[in-house]
C-alpha cells in the first residue's frame, strides 16, 4: 500500500496489535535494507493496547455493519454503497449501545494469571 494507494504520502500511521510479526524488523526480513529504510521511514507505529479490547470492538462493529447492512445485497455504486453504510452509522451512533465485557472471578485469574503478582507458599 506504500507504493500503490499511499504512494505520496509522507507519513502513513499503521495501527497494529500486539503480534510478534508487526515490527519494523518485519520489513527487513520482506525486503533488502534499503527498501525496508525507505518503507518503515514512511511509518508511525501505534499498536493496541496489550490488554485492550478495542480491537475486538471494532470487529464487532464491522460485523454487525455487515449482518445489518449489506449482507444479502447488491449496490449498483459506491456511491450507494457509501449511502447506506453512512445511514447505518448515523442510526448506530445515534443510539449508542456500549461494550461490557466482563467475566467472572474465576474466569478472571485464569485469563489473567500472567498480571497477577507472583507469591511464594
Amino acid at each position: 500500500m506504500l507504493r500503490g494507494r499511499y504512494a505520496n504520502a509522507q507519513k502513513v500511521i499503521l495501527v497494529c496489535d500486539n503480534l510478534n510479526t508487526h515490527t519494523m524488523g518485519a520489513f527487513y526480513e520482506a525486503f533488502d535494507p534499503a527498501t525496508a529504510r525507505s518503507l518503515v521511514s514512511r511509518l508511525e507505529f501505534r499498536h493496541t493496547p496489550k490488554h485492550g479490547s478495542w480491537l475486538n470492538i471494532a470487529e464487532n462493529e464491522l460485523s454487525v455493519l455487515t449482518r445489518q447492512c449489506v449482507r444479502g445485497r447488491r449496490f449498483a455504486t459506491i456511491e450507494k454503497l457509501r449511502e447506506e453504510t453512512a445511514a447505518w452509522q448515523q442510526h448506530a451512533n445515534n443510539n449508542q449501545r456500549g461494550v461490557d465485557w466482563q467475566f467472572r472471578i474465576d474466569d478472571a485469574r485464569i485469563k489473567l494469571k500472567s498480571l497477577y503478582p507472583k507469591t511464594k507458599t
